[in-house]
């Protein structure tokens, strides 16, 4: 006897028999072979769910990463045998039927003997085979746990035309599961179940939906008229033949005349009426059962449907992102590991033994615009100028790079056999001269002298209303909100020091901090609340100071905009930081002043 702990309601019925949830269960009614391939054939959600997912995993298929001869043997060894066709076939019918196979021709003696890949020469795959799970018939399931095909049948045979069935090693079969078994061992052919066994339900609501909506239309308008006397006509043959003659006349003169006849002799006579089906909220019960459907076979809408999403500003990338995301975690964590013992003889069948270095990768399913190709490749160059400019990489290496970037891209067709027909190797080529961020112009050596160097703020009104906006009752003047670049007691040659390599770049000698990027608001221990933002330009030029002999009284150097020095009830950590950019003036030299926070004033 069975006890179950549940909530009971005598009153209410809850958890007892007359509670309708209680009747709730799940049963297992497995779909016959015959009645799979009859929704297959027949009805359209059904074929597209099973087709969809394998279609999208190989359609883009895969690009092979090793010297030029070997991936062109492997890809014309992958065309000769149809392996792309064949695995998405293979993946088809186990998604139909819940398992199938690649059998792998090999000339060889005898199929029931093992396969084994090293021992594979070139040339010696003569076919691939799609064979479903009925087309198989399995042994029984390896149950050696040290055996390297445990779970899986021990051997399959399949039965030709006019010959007894050939028993084939399991090593020469590659298995394709359709929805996976929760234990192998609940089926004795080791194979799952349909994907149409999970979905059944979804698929037979959206399509009686559909149907019962079709059902309707002829009925979207009725005529009703109201005989008097009618059950008395009805009741003898002469009657009927009347009434029906009657509405025939009738039926005929509105069809000509667009006129309803109808009898009425001063008393009370034929009455007409139309009744009319609304069918205002039957697109949306269509759709929702559409997208159970949909979700149900982890397949957006908008790829199921072939139909653009509705809504405002709705595009369905997110959803189609999403869904590539998913088809390439299922070639990575499913179809590789399947396809590997096919592909390590495909390898020796095209190139006669295995490099270590022949890999593969899954070509992206999301593919960028022209438009889009386009910007990101002038990004790029933008940033390779940037790079160039500011001497960061060795010209050899960046070109070097950049000539890598060009290939893998694949923005300009053929460009790598171009490099090979026209360039020349990197090494040959002499590296041109660069100019780098610590250029110094060096003049007559001046006596030395302690050295300021700041920036004034040119944007100063924008960055104090933001400053009064976030609760700060003062603030320094506009004339005197600036940045610190340098700040040395220590005595130096300014001369040595040399120009700022970015603003010469500016004919007004500015730099733009653009908006964005890290910004804190904090209070440093002199009392100043200051603006802390990055800047890797003014990091450069500071640290050019200290390579020139400047000293520095902080243990580092961080860019900030003083903004006051009366805090009072503020509190900092409720503040927003100012994102806007900052707009800098040329550096301004001069000697240090100790006695510069005494003539320091706030506005209002």
């Amino acid at each position: 006897m069975l006890f179950f702990d549940r909530l009971i309601n005598l009153v209410s019925g809850l958890g007892t028999s007359k509670d309708k949830s209680v009747a709730a269960a799940y049963a297992l009614s497995l779909i016959e072979p015959q009645q799979l391939e009859a929704m297959y054939r027949s009805d359209w959600l059904s074929r597209k769910i099973v087709d969809i997912v394998p279609h999208d995993m190989t359609r883009a298929w895969r690009e092979w990463q090793a010297e030029n001869t070997q991936i062109e043997a492997i890809e014309e060894a992958e065309r000769a045998l149809g392996v792309r066709d064949k695995v998405a076939t293979a993946m088809k019918r186990a998604r139909l039927y819940g398992g199938s196979a690649i059998f792998i021709g090999i000339g060889d003696a005898d199929p029931a003997q093992p396969l084994v890949p090293d021992r594979v020469g070139r040339g010696a795959v003569q076919y691939l085979h799609v064979l479903s799970r009925n087309e198989v018939t399995t042994g029984e399931l390896e149950q050696d746990i040290l055996s390297p095909f445990f779970g899986q049948p021990r051997f399959y045979e399949i039965a030709g035309a006019g010959r007894a069935g050939v028993r084939i090693h399991p090593s020469r079969v590659i298995r394709f599961i359709g929805a996976e078994l929760p234990d192998p061992r609940m089926s004795a052919d080791g194979w799952g179940d349909s994907i149409l066994q999970i979905i059944l339900d979804a698929i037979q609501n959206a399509a009686s939906s559909q149907q019962h909506v079709a059902s309707m239309l002829p009925e979207a308008k009725t005529d009703i008229i109201n005989v008097p006397g009618l059950a008395g006509h009805l009741q003898t043959p002469e009657g009927t033949s009347r009434v029906t003659a009657r509405f025939s006349a009738a039926a005929q003169i509105k069809s000509l005349h667009n006129i309803l006849l109808l009898d009425s002799d001063g008393k009370e006579g034929e009455i007409w009426q139309q009744k009319q089906l609304n069918f205002q909220s039957f697109p949306e019960l269509l759709r929702m059962f559409l997208e159970v459907a949909a979700g149900a076979a982890d397949i957006p809408v908008t790829r199921l449907l072939g139909k653009s999403p509705t809504g405002l500003n709705a595009t369905g990338d997110a959803d189609i992102r999403n869904y590539y995301d998913h088809v390439a975690s299922l070639q990575e964590v499913s179809l590789r590991p399947t396809v590997s013992p096919l592909d390590e003889i495909l390898i020796r069948h095209a190139l006669g033994s295995r490099p270590a270095d022949v890999w593969y990768e899954w070509s992206p399913l999301w593919q960028m615009s022209e438009t889009e190709k386009a910007d990101v490749g002038l990004k790029k160059a933008q940033a390779t100028k940037i790079y160039l400019d500011g001497g960061l990489f060795p010209t050899e290496a960046l070109a070097q790079g950049v000539r890598n970037q060009l290939i893998e891209d694949g923005i300009y067709p053929g460009i790598e056999s171009a490099f090979d027909e026209f360039g020349v190797d990197i090494e040959e080529v002499e590296p041109a001269p660069l100019p780098r961020p610590n250029l110094r112009l060096v003049g007559n050596d001046a006596a030395p002298r302690t050295l300021y160097v700041s920036r004034a703020v040119l944007n100063a009104d924008e960055i104090i209303a933001w400053a009064k906006g976030q609760g700060f009752k003062t603030t320094l003047a506009s004339d005197d909100l600036h940045v610190t670049v340098c700040f040395s007691r220590t005595p130096l040659d300014w001369m040595k020091v040399g120009e700022d390599y970015w603003s010469s770049q500016d004919n007004d000698g500015g730099l733009e901090i653009p908006a964005g990027g890290a910004r804190l608001v904090e209070r440093f221990d002199g009392g100043a609340v200051v603006l802390l933002f990055s800047s890797r330009a003014l990091q450069w030029r500071h640290e050019q100071f200290e390579d020139a002999g400047a000293s520095w009284d902080h243990a580092e150097y961080q860019p900030h905009i003083t903004i006051t020095y009366e805090l009072r009830s503020v509190d900092l950590t409720a503040i927003e930081p100012f994102a806007g950019r900052i707009l800098l003036g040329p550096e301004r030299f001069a000697e240090v002043d100790e006695d510069w926070k005494a003539r320091v004033t706030e506005d209002a």
